[in-house]
């Protein structure tokens, strides 16, 4: 299974839209996916159609409060089926406790990766939707993950901020999760009439080069009416910009695993 976690410690910035049509793009390529909603908000939850999360139980909060308490975990305990094909473990208002609790944790970095490895063999992809902070739910994300994509707003200058979040991405990778790689970062909400928006993709790309994916998510209304329809961009507006720029970062997600085996079976040779 591999992890994926999308974070940006800012707000706004398209990354649960991301993660939603991410997933769903991924299990319309037949694999088997699990989202995760590691944000107290539930905004995640949300736009998959559970519009009351915490009414819900068991969540994430729960779960992790199982692994801290080294309670058995049931396999499937707590995963909501979607029809779009997607699994999604849910989050409510029940995290911001959990993040007060990891504070005094034994290993407290690495709880939400002890809950990933009870259903790793059930999923290809689980995918973690962040919160909009670096706090300590992000770094159990970030020590969970293989690697990590970085949603970044095209209308404004990024790169503090971004410069911010791949510092903490490298001392994590150095500290706690060597095997923890910058999956992408993604440009959203692109206007590609403005000279702003093509001065800032110029910018990163000449910055970061390939780690810059080559789909940008372009500013649509349809995209953000997908949160009030409870429907995925693809049944939403199968035929917009907005859908198929999703369908082509799915494709860059799925090529991006096939060089990297490639690349360990050559490095094995």
């Amino acid at each position: 299974m591999k992890t994926i976690a999308l974070a940006n410690q800012k707000g706004g910035v398209g990354k649960t839209t991301t993660a939603a049509s991410l997933g769903i793009g991924l299990a319309r390529k037949g694999r088997r996916v699990l989202l995760i909603d590691a944000d107290a908000q539930g905004n995640l939850t949300q736009i998959l159609g559970w519009s009351q999360p915490d009414e819900l139980s068991p969540t994430l909060a729960d779960l992790m409060e199982k692994i801290i308490t080294d309670q058995p975990v049931v396999l499937g305990e707590g995963i909501l089926q979607h029809r779009d094909g997607v699994h999604l473990l849910p989050a409510n208002i029940e995290l911001s406790a959990t993040e007060v609790t990891l504070v005094n944790t034994i290993s407290r970095e690495t709880v939400l990766r002890q809950y990933l490895s009870t259903v790793k063999g059930k999923y290809d992809y689980a995918i973690i939707d962040c919160m909009p902070s670096l706090g300590m739910l992000t770094i159990n994300a970030l020590t969970a993950a293989d690697s990590v994509i970085i949603p970044v707003q095209a209308h404004y200058l990024p790169a503090k901020g971004l410069e911010q979040l791949l510092k903490t991405v490298a001392r994590v990778k150095r500290q706690l999760n060597p095997r923890l790689e910058v999956e992408g970062i993604l440009l959203t909400m692109v206007d590609s009439r403005t000279t702003l928006a093509k001065g800032i993709g110029e910018l990163l790309r000449n910055t970061y080069g390939s780690r810059v994916f080559a789909s940008e998510i372009p500013r649509s209304i349809r995209a953000a009416e997908i949160s009030v329809e409870n429907k995925s961009i693809f049944e939403h507006d199968p035929g917009g910009k907005v859908a198929q720029a999703y369908a082509n970062l799915t494709k860059e997600v799925l090529n991006c695993g096939k060089q990297r085996e490639k690349h360990s079976v050559d490095q094995v040779r």
